[in-house]
């Protein structure tokens, strides 16, 4: 039987896994969120979300998708993984992404089906054309021309491709020595971490979401803090400190998580 099962929760609260139903909204990812649907909604071209490794940034590209699940003028497409090793590869996988038959391999080829592929989506069928792309820190800059290309097209009124990179900081030197690239960058964001607070909600957020009753308390106010000290507001530390916290629970046979728990997990890792 699952640790859950056994604290009477009906879920995993602590999966590092990108699940949307479980996604805690800081102040920071609220922000993201809002001004990614507004730049979206007015084909602005290309935006960028910073962030460090576990701050949520996979999970927010998922939110940004599903905020538009019941508008049938947006059409999404993801790429999870932009570390293709040639131009030639990464036009492939954009063309096989967005579903584009296209007969010749090329790249001249590919850059052509594409082009005729956003033309006829945004003019002819007046949808609006988003590509998300995470884990963007993983870019060559030969590839990062290739997105540079893709944002010139566009008619007079606006960008027949909406882009948003989320990425790690590492890519922003990248991007500075392409010529004219931060120029099309219309709006980025650096995603903060939680403060001690919100690392207290997000944790009771989970343990809800995973069916704890209400007024249920599982973690001290001391190993709360502790858990903030060691995460420093990271959300995915958050979860794999907790993960373990509720495993040790379950095998010491104990009601409550507290400071000495949480000091003996974190000297363990």
């Amino acid at each position: 039987m699952s640790y859950f099962n056994v604290l009477g929760l009906r879920a995993e609260p602590f999966s590092t896994s990108p699940d949307p139903d479980f996604f805690y909204h800081s102040l920071s990812h609220e922000t993201a969120l809002k001004r990614l649907e507004i730049a979206i909604r007015l084909k602005r071209g290309l935006s960028i979300i910073w962030g460090e490794v576990g701050i949520g940034k996979t999970t927010l590209c998922r939110l940004t998708a599903q905020a538009f699940v019941e508008d049938e003028d947006f059409v999404f497409h993801l790429m999870l993984d932009p570390g293709f090793k040639t131009e030639e590869e990464f036009l492939a996988g954009l063309v096989d992404i967005f579903g584009v038959p296209c007969e010749a391999r090329s790249p001249a080829a590919y850059k052509s089906c594409l082009k005729r592929y956003l033309f006829r989506q945004g003019v002819e069928e007046q949808k609006t054309v988003v590509l998300l792309i995470d884990e963007g820190q993983k870019f060559i800059p030969d590839n990062l021309e290739v997105l540079r290309m893709l944002l010139n097209y566009e008619t007079n009124e606006f960008k027949l491709l909406q882009l948003v990179i989320f990425s790690q900081l590492e890519l922003r030197p990248k991007i500075e020595k392409i010529h004219n690239f931060m120029d099309r960058v219309s709006m980025q964001y650096t995603i903060m971490p939680l403060c001690e607070n919100e690392t207290r909600e997000m944790i009771a957020f989970r343990l809800e979401s995973a069916g704890l009753k209400k007024n249920s308390r599982i973690f001290s106010d001391e190993a709360l803090s502790l858990i903030y000290a060691y995460s420093s507001g990271y959300p995915r530390r958050i979860s794999m400190i907790c993960h373990d916290a509720l495993e040790q629970l379950i095998i010491r046979d104990k009601g409550l998580v507290d400071a000495e728990m949480i000091r003996e997990i974190m000297n363990r890792r």
